[in-house]
């Protein structure tokens, strides 16, 4: 090793150079900078991102190369396990230290440790440090040391605690001169092709870590002021639409935690809307510690009482939910979203979520599965938690006997029509009272609209009434076998 040895910094969920604590140790000790980003294979532990998600990736990348090219620092771009590819690299270029920061949940945690064990042997120094979530998780704990299992008690003691401040993006980093492969990120085909199908999210989001800081610009000076009445509502810009960023850690929670206090503090947010937007970010936490110690989150029901549900096999009903032809139109508006832009409304996707598992009677993983391959936000905790929660087998969860009425869900929070008008434009000219059951309009009703159910709008592929007495049933019979 010399003076010119690099310092390896390896990125993975945090694809941006503000609040990198592994970035700005190695741009503090002086030595240069050889940044590293590495497409991990699937594992037992580690689930390759969804389309949606790769699509976000390639973007991400092109911003954070760029970035860092304008400071001087090269990104290496490789594929393989992180034992056998970042200690090749080690060898190759002579690495002095390798640092990077930890990810989320026991595997993660695990094979960090067993990285760093081989890299000493290499006689490789290794700094690690948290920066993807607000706080670690052994810092939020039960009064007996466990981890907590319901939301509300996890909140209030971590709320006792103040996430570290945000470090700025290092004033000086010495990039790394010296000879090193680097594969082409072109080449890894994250992008769609033969089709593409992503014009749609190319024309709503900008992925990497200026337009992260934009958004949060927006959402703190302006939107968060009606957060608290307007974010159940999909018509309405009234969310921070800071999912995707915090996914791939464009943008940190910390950072975002301490931009709405200071707003808080200055009087600019109102205390009441920017408090239940911090609870949100609050439960993103509470998802992590959860995968934390339960990795097999996505693939295994929370509640081990839903092994024995009766869920239905309907491949046709699933397709239909899918495409957004349910005859439903909030749900139907939710997954044409969805399809076209990677990305759907919270309130959207719990009345989704519902009806899949409710009145479809579908199995949650099968819903699970098709969020985490067209959404852009698809994060190995969240997901999974959330249609756990929503099912009623999650921790915390709502039981599962709350059905949600798609009708009313819909006449509730979108009582003009203007986003089911938007995204199921064949009901566009129907008349709002009908708008959200349009097989109860009159026949010159329909006529006027132009729609023709069963024609140019489905009709609904189950009656909510039969579907709810169908769902109770399963569950009353769940529960009566039980052991």
């Amino acid at each position: 090793m010399t003076d010119a040895s690099p310092h390896i910094v390896l990125f993975r969920d945090d694809l941006r150079l503000a609040d990198n604590p592994a970035l700005t140790h190695a741009a503090h000790t002086g030595a240069p900078v050889l940044a590293l980003f590495l497409l991990e294979p699937e594992s037992e532990t580690r689930r390759p991102p969804g389309a949606a998600a790769r699509w976000w990736l390639h973007g991400s990348l092109v911003s954070l190369r760029g970035d860092l090219e304008a400071r001087g620092v090269p990104l290496a771009l490789m594929r393989g396990s992180a034992h056998a590819t970042l200690i090749d690299l080690v060898r190759r270029v002579g690495a002095c230290a390798v640092s990077w920061n930890r990810r989320a949940g026991a595997p993660s945690r695990e094979e960090d440790e067993i990285l760093a064990s081989a890299l000493k042997d290499e006689g490789v120094e290794t700094h690690h440090f948290p920066a993807n979530m607000l706080f670690e998780p052994e810092a939020v704990r039960t009064g007996s040391g466990g981890a907590y299992r319901v939301f509300t008690p996890f909140w209030r003691a971590a709320r006792q605690i103040t996430p570290d401040a945000p470090l700025p993006v290092p004033q000086a980093i010495k990039g790394w001169k010296g000879a090193f492969e680097s594969e082409r990120l072109e080449d890894w085909g994250l992008l769609p092709t033969k089709p593409d199908w992503a014009g749609g999210i190319a024309q709503v989001w900008t992925p990497g870590e200026s337009d992260a800081r934009l958004r949060l610009d927006a959402f703190v000076q302006r939107t968060v002021a009606d957060y608290g009445e307007r974010r159940d509502f999909p018509a309405d810009a009234a969310t921070s639409l800071l999912s995707p960023s915090l996914r791939f850690g464009e943008i940190s929670a910390r950072e975002i935690w301490h931009r709405v206090r200071a707003a808080i503090a200055a009087g600019d947010a109102p205390e009441a809307d920017a408090e239940k937007f911090l609870s949100e970010v609050g439960w993103r936490e509470f998802c992590h510690h959860l995968l934390g110690g339960h990795r097999d989150l996505a693939t295994r029901n929370f509640n081990p009482a839903f092994d024995r549900f009766p869920w239905a096999r309907d491949e046709k009903a699933l397709a239909a939910w899918q495409k957004g032809r349910t005859g439903y139109p909030i749900v139907d508006a939710g997954m044409r979203e969805l399809w076209t832009t990677g990305w759907m409304h919270n309130r959207v996707r719990m009345i989704a979520a519902s009806f899949l598992t409710k009145h479809l009677l579908i199995d949650w993983q099968e819903g699970e599965r098709w969020f985490w391959d067209t959404l852009v936000d698809a994060d190995p905790a969240n997901n999974p938690a959330g249609w756990q929660w929503v099912t009623g087998c999650g921790a915390d969860a709502a039981p599962y006997f709350r059905i949600f009425n798609p009708v009313l869900q819909g006449e509730k929070f979108d009582p003009e029509g203007a986003y089911v008008r938007h995204w199921v434009p064949e009901l566009e000219r129907l008349d709002k009272r009908w708008l959200h059951k349009p097989w109860e309009a009159p026949a010159r009703a329909l006529s006027e609209a132009g729609v023709r159910l069963g024609e140019t709008y489905p009709r609904p592929v189950v009656d909510h009434g039969s579907a709810r007495k169908r769902a109770l049933s399963a569950y009353e019979t769940m529960r009566s076998d039980a052991p």
